[in-house]
């Protein structure tokens, strides 16, 4: 009987990915909602031990039998500055399931936007000898001492989400996510071709480097007035959608908003109706208000850049080096968006959203 390890694993995994994680539209982009794991644990995905018998032993059978071993003796930790919440929950079930398909150990944390304690995770996982480490870098200059003890260490290293500018001098194989600047650059076009003239971009984190990329993106290719703010966070929606009136009221001239998350969209939208001002409402990920919003014509688009695929890619490629020395990308990150949401491909996205695998 032959036994097909690497190829077999691979060909179920890949088979997934096709099914779940992608469909028929580039532009139907969603993102899964929900996921009630919170930052702070982190979440230990082990595969099953049995072997799948592709076909049947039998004195009938012709070719050999194909097993899809599993059960390997791998651990990957993916360690993220992410909250657990909507946009999180769906990058860490990406990652978790890529390990049950693949049957690794997937070791996943969120540090809650805290550099201080992400680089506490990544020298932990360091310590524990895991085999491969993924990380999102929205905080660049606070992790980069943890990062490059990963390559010290010998560990081979995936960025993912963050960090498309940095992951080849932190020694990463490749990174996993969306460019945000042509994110952004999408963003002011929209913009532009919607008639816009004054653009207020709502950033929701300090510090985060994407978001910045995202707003600077869209002040590139944004043909009039560009400002941006950066509110208390999606932590405090009270206080954020306060914060985000004031600067309408502050501005008549405004006439759009690009939120660099789907909670600042949403906040957008109700400071607009408590004003009664119309704004044209863009915005980064997805959320089952946001999409709702979408639906109704509230909010223009969003984009979606598939968090999913995010946690997913970066512990099948980690995989594919430590067991077969592969390495992706040319050089180059591999992106995962940008696609836009609107009322074009909105009853799409809504269904693989409630589908829980977007």
């Amino acid at each position: 009987m032959k036994r097909i390890r690497f190829a077999g694993a691979m060909l179920a995994a890949v088979s997934l990915v096709a099914a779940g994680c992608s469909s028929s539209d580039d532009d139907s982009s969603g993102v899964t909602a929900g996921g009630d794991t919170t930052a702070a644990e982190a979440a230990e995905t082990t595969a099953g031990g049995s072997d799948t018998t592709a076909a049947a032993e039998t004195e009938e059978t012709t070719g050999d039998t194909v097993e899809v071993t599993q059960g390997q003796d791998i651990t990957i930790a993916v360690v993220t500055h992410g909250d657990g919440g909507i946009f999180w929950s769906v990058a860490q079930k990406g990652a978790e399931q890529a390990g049950e398909d693949l049957g690794i150990t997937v070791l996943y944390q969120g540090a809650v936007n805290d550099a201080a304690t992400q680089s506490q995770m990544i020298e932990q996982a360091i310590a524990d000898e895991v085999d491969g480490i993924a990380v999102s870098l929205a905080d660049p200059a606070g992790l980069t001492a943890a990062v490059e003890a990963v390559g010290e260490a010998g560990i081979p290293l995936v960025t993912m989400n963050s960090g498309s500018d940095q992951y080849k001098e932190l020694g990463a194989i490749t990174h996993v996510g969306q460019d945000e600047t042509i994110a952004g650059n999408g963003a002011g076009e929209k913009f532009s071709e919607a008639g816009a003239t004054n653009v207020l971009c709502v950033m929701q984190e300090q510090s985060n480097v994407g978001l910045q990329a995202r707003c600077d993106g869209a002040d590139e290719t944004f043909d009039g007035t560009f400002t941006s703010i950066t509110t208390s966070g999606d932590d405090d929606p009270t206080t954020s959608q306060q914060e985000i009136k004031a600067a309408l009221e502050a501005d008549e001239s405004i006439d759009a908003v690009f939120a660099t998350g789907p909670v600042g969209a949403v906040l957008t939208n109700n400071a607009a109706k408590e004003l009664g001002r119309e704004v044209t409402i863009g915005a980064v990920d997805l959320s089952p208000d946001l999409l709702e919003a979408i639906g109704a014509g509230e909010i223009a688009f969003t984009i979606d850049q598939q968090q999913y695929l995010q946690g997913y890619l970066a512990v099948v490629f980690l995989y594919l080096n430590i067991t077969n020395s592969n390495s992706v990308g040319g050089g180059l990150p591999v992106y995962t968006g940008p696609g836009f949401v609107d009322a074009s491909n909105i009853e799409a996205v809504a269904a693989l959203v409630d589908a829980g695998t977007r």
